[in-house]
């Protein structure tokens, strides 16, 4: 598996343009997705010098097998540093282990702490908990 870093710093990738990534977690969120446009500011907010974090695309043979996306938060020593939003493995290509190997990727180029939401029955917790993530708090919302 190779992968592919962009960021603010490393500017867009020349061979995966942002519709390529938008459309890929799209379609292979699946039912833990957002849509196109909310997906699109992500990807915005990444590539903002001011805010920041990765997107790590995963490549099988020059085919795309896998992308995550962190996006920093600003809030060093009082929230983690980096919230994961999106992680998706193509989804004829699952259990192969490129979503560890993204995961691992994410880790390794990542400053600081990350945090993540993760649904109970969402087969990847598992995943995040062999890589030591812990349930530290029961998120709660107000949806206005």
């Amino acid at each position: 598996m190779n992968f592919t870093l962009v960021n603010a710093s490393t500017g867009e990738s020349e061979v995966f343009s942002k519709q390529t990534i938008i459309n890929f977690l799209f379609t292979h969120l699946e039912q833990y997705g957002d849509t196109k446009e909310a997906i699109a500011k992500c990807i915005d907010y990444v590539m903002n010098p001011s805010k920041g974090g990765n997107i790590i695309i995963g490549t099988d043979e020059n085919k795309i097998v896998g992308i995550t996306i962190l996006n920093n938060t600003g809030m060093h020593d009082y929230i983690p540093e980096n919230i994961l939003v999106y992680i998706a493995v193509d989804n004829s290509q699952r259990g192969k282990g490129y979503g560890k190997k993204l995961m691992q990727k994410a880790i390794e180029v990542t400053t600081g702490s990350i945090a993540l939401h993760v649904e109970p029955k969402n087969p990847a917790k598992k995943l995040y908990e062999k890589l030591g993530f812990v349930n530290k708090y029961l998120e709660m919302r107000l949806t206005k």
